[in-house]
């Protein structure tokens, strides 16, 4: 295989299909995931990413996106950014900063002001009226778990490079400066040239006390495939962490390696899509399947 993409969620079919045309013609990696995130981004049909993303407690709309480069292991991201087109362009410049690569708040807002990147008002009319809406119903917790997808997108290049990014508004009704783990490293994604990249969505709060992509990502290093690595991951965490709290969010990862290989595994039905050298832009539903392992089929669309 020359080349490979995964994402996270069908909503990405569209931004996969541009990003897998990208990587035909021999683009890098690197372009491709912020090509297949940016489509995500500008799209206000999806409501927990980019422009027309579901705001804080507050009614502002902030943003969490970060970027790793597999070759040299560079990370950019930020979290609560605000009215910035596209946080995950952002992240990705960032992690050409050798210090100072992670930022938040007005810090992320002061940076993407002073190097150009475009402005625009992220909260559409729909959102301000539905948080209205809710703040007069006073929202409930269900509200609030059952919306948290993160666009989270792994890539390979012909030159064997690997990259991920992801990008997120996190969950609905959020605290103002929550932060999910989504921007985090080796909790939200991870990525290394040498094994594969990582990447996660669900809820943050459950997310980050698995490390699960680092984890993964050091499976495949010791010898396991990436569906192997997925489902010994993350089926044990799920369960121990039920057997802990007596409670458990949604955890989903996928995972691509070095050689184009891919896994995915995950505690709810979940959607993903594929593009590769040898398969055309493709909408998979995952869900767990019996002994620790993940039901993988075709969606219907």
């Amino acid at each position: 295989m020359t080349w490979g993409i995964i994402s996270t969620w069908q909503m990405s079919l569209d931004g996969v299909t541009k990003a897998a045309e990208q990587l035909r013609e021999g683009r890098p990696s690197g372009d491709a995931v912020q090509t297949a995130i940016e489509d995500v981004e500008s799209n206000p049909a999806f409501n927990t990413v980019g422009y027309g993303g579901l705001p804080n407690a507050e009614g502002a709309v902030e943003m969490d996106a970060a970027f790793m480069n597999g070759d040299t292991l560079s990370i950019g991201a930020v979290t609560a950014l605000h009215d910035i087109a596209h946080p995950i362009a952002v992240a990705r410049n960032l992690s050409h900063e050798q210090l100072n690569n992670f930022l938040a708040g007005s810090g992320a807002d002061a940076y993407a002001q002073r190097h150009g990147f475009t402005n625009k008002n992220m909260l559409t009319p729909e959102m301000q009226a539905f948080w209205g809406k809710q703040v007069r119903k006073n929202a409930t917790r269900h509200d609030v778990l059952n919306t948290h997808d993160t666009v989270s997108v792994i890539s390979l290049d012909y030159r064997e490079r690997l990259h991920t990014g992801t990008s997120t508004t996190g969950i609905f009704m959020k605290a103002k400066g929550r932060v999910g783990d989504a921007p985090l490293p080796g909790a939200g994604f991870y990525c290394d040239n040498k094994v594969a990249g990582v990447v996660t969505t669900g809820l943050g709060e459950d997310l980050m006390k698995g490390m699960l992509p680092f984890k993964i990502n050091e499976l495949i290093r010791a010898g396991a495939t990436p569906q192997e690595a997925c489902d010994q991951a993350v089926y044990p965490f799920v369960d121990e962490l039920y057997h802990r709290s007596g409670h458990i969010g949604a955890v989903s990862v996928v995972a691509l390696d070095k050689a184009g290989n891919w896994g995915v595994a995950t505690n709810t039905e979940f959607t993903f899509v594929v593009a590769t050298d040898q398969l055309e832009p493709t909408v998979f539903t995952a869900e767990r399947g019996s002994h620790n392992t993940t039901t993988i089929d075709e969606a219907s669309l």
